[in-house]
């Protein structure tokens, strides 16, 4: 614990000297106080709201040494590789060290040459660790994508489950802070109960990210779309997510067929090929990586300008993180999901055919299951509103009620208010006069008047509303009834899809309730084709970014770990003439000025003033 007189100053140095932030982001001034007045935490920011900050600070101030569990190899690397480029003394324990260098970091540790060790779960209790960590001060365990710890979170770990063990088999129990971008009330108390958080200090700062830009498109043609949105975009660095490995092929070797420098990941590739892949996407060789959701959780490069879902992902949780690694620098990003039914009926069967965990019993996977089912459906409903995309997603989480936020497909799409109660009452009352027994394809084809082999056998044609919609298009219909389900009208069971009518239906049924649906009246959904163009020196830019690109090739590490885009655009606007207003930069910290390899001059194309980094 810090003395209180000193916090104040103490932080805010901290914050400038090492990080180049004058001052604090919302929530992290006092998620950093709580650690520091000894307090556990537990903070759920969103991605890139910066949650790593709020415990390297405290880090920093306090005496012993901060454990940061970590779930990827990756995420470690980049986390520890930024923070000694920043002057912090760091360093990671996990599978990728060899004995001697592991055996050499401890020794280290031992020595006290570290403030901050990122350590993978699995490390924890292993004995060389465990009997290190026995003989040190550990002030602080922070825990870092915490919602790995529930199982009702989308990427359980079991060997998450080892952290309160560690804990408890230290001398002296240290603070523990649990961080995360996405939590449930479910998982929130999952977190607490099983890291068993003392009286902790909990913040919500809030789910939006106002930089980024949600949209979905509903085409017929898949890879034209996706190469469209990707053309317009440039040599931009983005994201496309694919839900199967067989996607991931297909769609990297359509990417590389129309020119664009892609590569692939997934985790059927051997380790060497997505080590490699890995990099030469962080690294800039390669603008676009395609990937399943195994590439993931951590990711950090700050420059990703766009987030594309070729297949709709199975949960909402699972989306907003994953579109959450596009804009990490603050800047104008797109998040675009191309949906169409049959990612549905996929990620049914994927959840269907899911093998389970073998560290829980029978009835908790069939709890999963039917949760991850439950998700499934909130996760549709998203992508076929016509409601603000952002105000959905917000509401999922729990946090602002937004009906129009103005940077959204649904938004910025032109829309008509159209009356559906009477095609609602039709509708409910086939689900009704056929015995609530059939999912919406057969609803649609009696509705329609279908003559299909399966109508006619079933003698759904003897229904009396057997084909009183077949003037209306089957797309109708089908948004119809997704409106419903999304309003709670109706429901579709997990097991079955069959349509089932709510007790909200019956205002609806009598005659008592008018039901007003939002229409599309432009054929296809507007989407950003980019973020806008800063407006600044572009050739003082490029010279910086080329300067930036020299300076991380020698270092072996990522462009970004130097300086982010959002701090050379700062740089070029403010075009600082000394040390003491190169600090002025957004970004640019102490450190950056001592580290000799950084300082170099650059002119000006303004003026002859030299511009220091």
């Amino acid at each position: 614990m810090i003395d209180k007189g000193k916090k104040m100053s103490d932080k805010l140095s901290v914050l400038k000297d090492y990080f180049g932030h004058d001052s604090f982001r919302d929530g992290q001034e006092q998620i950093v106080d709580a650690l520091l007045d000894g307090r556990d935490a537990l903070c759920i920011m969103p991605t890139g709201a910066g949650k790593s900050m709020c415990y390297q600070i405290p880090a920093l101030l306090f005496d012993g040494v901060t454990i940061v569990v970590s779930p990827l190899i990756s995420l470690m690397k980049d986390q520890v590789g930024s923070l000694v480029q920043s002057g912090v003394p760091a360093a990671y324990i996990n599978s990728s060290l060899s004995y001697p260098q592991f055996l050499r970091v401890l020794s280290n540790v031992e020595h006290g040459k570290y403030k901050i060790i990122y350590v993978a779960p699995e490390r924890l209790l292993t004995d060389g660790f465990l009997d290190t960590c026995k003989k040190i001060k550990i002030s602080m365990v922070a825990v870092d994508e915490a919602h790995c710890v529930s199982q009702w979170g989308q990427d359980f770990r079991p060997s998450y489950l080892k952290i309160i063990s560690f804990v408890e088999s230290l001398a002296n129990r240290p603070i523990v802070g649990a961080f995360t971008a996405t939590a449930t009330n479910d998982v929130k108390e999952d977190i607490k109960k099983i890291l068993r958080l003392e009286n902790p200090f909990e913040i919500t700062t809030g789910f939006d990210r106002p930089n980024l830009f949600f949209g979905v498109i509903k085409s017929s043609s898949k890879d034209e779309k996706l190469i469209d949105l990707i053309r317009e975009r440039g040599d931009r660095s983005g994201i496309v997510y694919c839900a199967t490995r067989k996607n991931v092929e297909s769609v990297c070797e359509l990417l590389c067929d129309n020119g664009f420098s892609a590569a692939r990941y997934h985790a059927g590739l051997d380790e060497y090929e997505r080590r490699k892949n890995q990099e030469d996407f962080v690294f800039d060789r390669k603008n676009i990586m395609v990937a399943t959701n195994a590439f993931g959780m951590g990711i950090d490069k700050s420059n990703v300008t766009y987030v594309i879902h070729y297949n709709m992902p199975k949960n909402i949780e699972s989306y907003y993180q994953e579109a959450g690694r596009a804009g990490r620098d603050g800047g104008e990003a797109d998040c675009i999901l191309l949906y169409s039914p049959k990612d549905v009926r996929l990620n049914r069967f994927m959840i269907e055919n899911s093998e389970g965990n073998d560290e829980l019993t029978i009835e908790e996977n069939e709890q999963i299951r039917e949760r991850d089912f439950e998700r499934l459906k909130y996760m549709t409903f998203y992508s076929t509103t016509n409601d603000c995309l952002r105000g959905f997603i917000l509401r999922y989480f729990g946090g602002e009620k937004k009906a129009y936020c103005g940077k959204c497909s649904n938004c910025l799409s032109v829309h008509k208010l159209v009356d559906v109660t009477i095609d609602a009452q039709k509708i409910m009352s086939c689900i009704a006069r056929t015995g609530q027994r059939y999912g919406k394809p057969v609803i649609c084809d009696v509705l329609k008047g279908s003559k299909s082999e399966k109508i006619l056998k079933a003698e759904l044609n003897n229904q009396s509303t057997y084909g009183i919609m077949k003037e209306v298009t089957a797309r109708h219909i089908f948004g119809t009834i997704d409106f419903l389900a999304e309003k709670e009208y109706i429901s579709s069971d997990n097991e079955t899809e069959v349509l089932k009518l709510l007790p909200k239906s019956r205002d609806v049924l009598f005659g008592r309730e008018r039901l007003v649906m939002k229409k599309v009246e432009n054929s296809e959904k507007v989407v950003k084709t980019h973020r806008p163009e800063v407006p600044v020196n572009s050739e003082l830019l490029d010279a910086l970014k080329a300067l930036r690109k020299s300076i991380a090739s020698k270092k072996s590490v990522p462009a970004y770990v130097i300086f982010t885009d959002a701090t050379l655009i700062d740089m070029c606007k403010k075009c600082p003439e000394t040390p003491d207003e190169m600090l002025e930069v957004s970004g640019v910290a102490e450190q950056n000025l001592k580290n000799s390899e950084n300082n170099f001059l650059k002119k000006s194309q303004n003026s002859d003033n030299f511009i220091y980094c």
